[in-house]
């Protein structure tokens, strides 16, 4: 890219930063500073709007970036992940929306915590919130510096390192100034502009090759370089044992851990009633459903279009699929059209990252000030927002921003030291884990009579810390060349994804607790919150 189309994909970025800092400030002097305003804001939004921002939240780097960029890799194997993302809402829409809205307030830890002690739940849903939240942030740091780094010639691995910076500032911005209600805002806009460049890409690429999708997919063989095999199951996940095992845990994962992401079970807190959580969650499908049947066609397309090889030589990751093929689509590289449609689609995958980014880092921060710190100094409530209550500590929204501070900087550390990994990949990690710790305690709490506290602390932890502990021994720290570490090898859990194992763990260390405890399960609290979860009678 010249120094002219460098410039103008920069000033769209510029663009969308000003407008998401001009809705900031204006939210930011037009709220009342409560913990419902800042957490929820207001609970005013309708279920259009926050069907929109649910799908801006969820349609993220990862599935932007990520997921075009493995199917351009690896073609069959690649759909995964979109027909994973995509059939986790349906277990959302039966199981979580609904009841999470009626039973809860700001977090899954209200929901957990309704008919529990509230302490050791607090601590333990908000210690794993806060894990998996991290994760997430990960992958879309590496989808901006990746984004960046391609703009300015691939090569600048000192303006990817401050992209992730810059980044991480912006979501601190936005989730200390503008709480819940900016987020939402920017979810939205970003949810249009990410739609409406998706169509627009879909649509080109589908007149390349004249509407044929059979003639695309042919294309997209023969410049693979794995001719009809790129088409057929196997080429990432088949041959031995090992990556088969792989899939089938990669495929757990995508579907169960939807229901367990901090982010996405907030926004059910920002409708007024669980009647219109449910609506949400079948606008978003309506949205999610189109996007992920689009990214399809843009992971065969740039296979057909810019090729395999030339993708993997611009990013091993494939996060750079769909960049490259809009510079395409546009004429080739040196042309304005080019520049234009590339300008467009780098604005939209960088407003994508900073609206999902807002959104984790505002979930993590509520799980930091809500149930972490007003837990551990037993306070009965918060004191006037950004100032300190009666007993000289700080309220919870104020904690919220430091939080958001803090996690950030967190974020951007890992973010750069896992600057080569596939976005799509990391966030495939962050399921897991939402799987593993947060799922069945949430199902448990809703669905099982007996369910004990300790058996909800049990169910958080089996599931956080195998997870956790299988990731730090597999192949995506050490032992191969796409590692975090690939100089070193002390990998001896062989799968990249811990979701077959540590999702099942969770769920026994929940029935295991339960069934060990002394504590009799509290007939009177269940009832209650069964009444509460399938009536609204009582809900907040």
């Amino acid at each position: 890219m010249n120094g002219d189309h460098q410039a103008l994909a920069l000033l769209l970025f510029s663009a969308f930063i000003a407008v998401t800092l001009g809705i900031t400030t204006w939210v930011s002097r037009n709220r009342h500073g409560s913990a419902e305003e800042f957490y929820a804001g207001g609970r005013l939004f309708s279920p259009m709007e926050n069907g929109f921002a649910i799908a801006g939240d969820y349609m993220s780097a990862a599935s932007f970036l990520g997921i075009s960029g493995l199917i351009a890799l690896y073609g069959y194997d690649g759909m995964l992940y979109s027909v994973g993302f995509l059939v986790a809402w349906l277990v959302v829409l039966l199981l979580v929306a609904e009841l999470v809205r009626n039973c809860g307030r700001f977090t899954l830890a209200d929901v957990v915590a309704a008919r529990m002690k509230e302490r050791p739940v607090r601590i333990a849903a908000g210690t794993s919130s806060v894990t998996v939240s991290v994760l997430y942030l990960v992958a879309q740091m590496v989808g901006a510096g990746s984004l960046v780094a391609l703009l300015l010639g691939g090569t600048s691995e000192a303006a990817r390192s401050w992209t992730v910076i810059g980044v991480g500032a912006l979501m601190v911005i936005y989730v200390s100034m503008g709480g819940m209600r900016a987020t939402t805002w920017i979810q939205i806009v970003k949810a249009v502009l990410l739609m409406a460049g998706a169509i627009a890409m879909t649509v080109l690429v589908l007149m390349r090759f004249h509407g044929d999708f059979d003639q695309l997919l042919e294309s997209a063989a023969a410049r693979s370089g794995h001719g009809k095999d790129f088409l057929a199951p196997g080429l990432r996940y088949g041959g031995d044992w090992t990556a088969r095992l792989d899939f089938i845990s990669l495929g757990l994962a995508l579907v169960l851990g939807t229901a367990g992401l901090p982010h996405i079970l907030s926004r059910f807190y920002t409708v007024p009633t669980a009647r219109a959580a449910r609506r949400s969650v079948v606008w978003s499908i309506g949205l999610i459903g189109s996007f992920y049947l689009m990214t399809i066609v843009l992971g065969f397309g740039a296979a057909a279009v810019v090729g395999t090889d030339e993708v993997r030589a611009s990013n091993a990751a494939g996060n750079t699929a769909v960049p490259l093929l809009a510079l395409d689509l546009g004429g080739g590289a040196g042309s304005t059209g080019g520049a234009v449609l590339f300008a467009v689609v780098a604005a939209v995958a960088f407003a994508t990252i900073l609206a999902v980014v807002a959104g984790i880092t505002l979930a993590s921060s509520v799980s930091v000030a809500h149930d972490l710190y007003a837990t551990l100094r037993r306070r009965r409530a918060a004191g006037p927002a950004g100032a300190e209550d009666g007993d000289g500590r700080y309220s919870e929204v104020a904690v919220a921003r430091i939080a958001a501070v803090c996690i950030g900087a967190v974020a951007i550390a890992l973010g750069l030291l896992a600057r080569d990994l596939n976005v799509a990949f990391l966030v495939g990690l962050a399921f897991a884990v939402a799987a593993s710790a947060n799922l069945p305690v949430l199902l448990y709490s809703l669905f099982w009579r007996n369910f004990t506290t300790r058996g909800a602390v049990w169910s958080v932890y089996g599931g956080l810390v195998p997870a956790v502990l299988l990731v730090l021994v597999s192949p995506v720290v050490s032992g191969s060349e796409r590692s975090l570490f690939p100089g070193v090898d002390f990998h001896v859990f062989p799968l990249e994804n811990p979701g077959l194992v540590s999702i099942p763990l969770g769920f026994l260390a929940g029935w295991i607790g339960t069934v060990v405890s002394s504590e009799p399960p509290d007939a009177a609290k269940h009832a209650e919150t069964e009444v509460r979860a399938l009536t609204g009678a009582g809900a907040v």
